[in-house]
Order: structure tokens, then C-alpha cells, then sequence
């Protein structure tokens, strides 16, 4: 039995870089028949453009397990620290960058 869990172990490698982060205060999701892209933004006060600051390729499989795996981490946060206020956060700004539609 041990071999089969020592089998299943995945060895990640978290670079320094990579460890530190990137901010991000605004996720666009867009998607095809076979991917979804997430970028992620970091947009500025008094600052006119905002700027992609990583990107990020999932099949839609992978794209289903992340949300599974953010709603569980947010129902875990707030049975700790108690529910997510929604109501004071600012309405989407205005990003029409003269894209297709997103197919499903």
C-alpha cells in the first residue's frame, strides 16, 4: 500500500520568484471550445491602463477542477473568519477590447 501512495505523490518545485507572488485585483476569463484563458490584472488608482500581469492556459477539465477547488477554499475561509462582504466592491470598469464572443 505504501508503494501506491508513494506513486501518487506529485514533487513540486516552487521557484523564489514564483513563491513572492503577484498582485492582482482583477481576474478576465475568456474561453474557447478547448481552453480557457485567465488573465490576471493589476489595474491602479489614477492610473489609465491596467496590465496583464500573468496568464494563465487550463483545459476546461482542469478550468472545472479550479472552480471545485475555489469554492471549497472560500467556504473553508469563511467558516474560519466569517463571510466574504460583496456589497463595497466597486462595479466591473468598462473593458471592451473588441474581441470575439467567448464560445462554449
Amino acid at each position: 500500500m505504501a508503494e501506491k501512495k508513494a506513486q501518487n505523490q506529485i514533487n513540486i518545485e516552487l521557484p523564489e520568484e514564483v513563491a513572492e507572488g503577484t498582485y492582482s485585483n482583477l481576474a478576465i476569463i475568456s474561453h474557447s471550445h478547448s481552453e480557457f484563458v485567465v488573465d490576471f490584472v493589476r489595474m491602479m488608482p489614477n492610473v489609465p491602463k491596467a496590465k496583464v500581469k500573468s496568464r494563465i492556459v487550463l483545459t476546461p477539465q482542469h478550468a472545472k477542477r479550479l472552480l471545485r477547488a475555489l469554492a471549497d477554499n472560500v467556504k473553508k475561509f469563511e467558516s474560519q473568519f466569517g463571510a466574504i462582504a460583496e456589497n463595497d466592491l466597486p462595479a466591473y470598469p468598462n473593458m471592451n477590447f473588441n474581441t470575439p464572443p467567448a464560445q462554449a
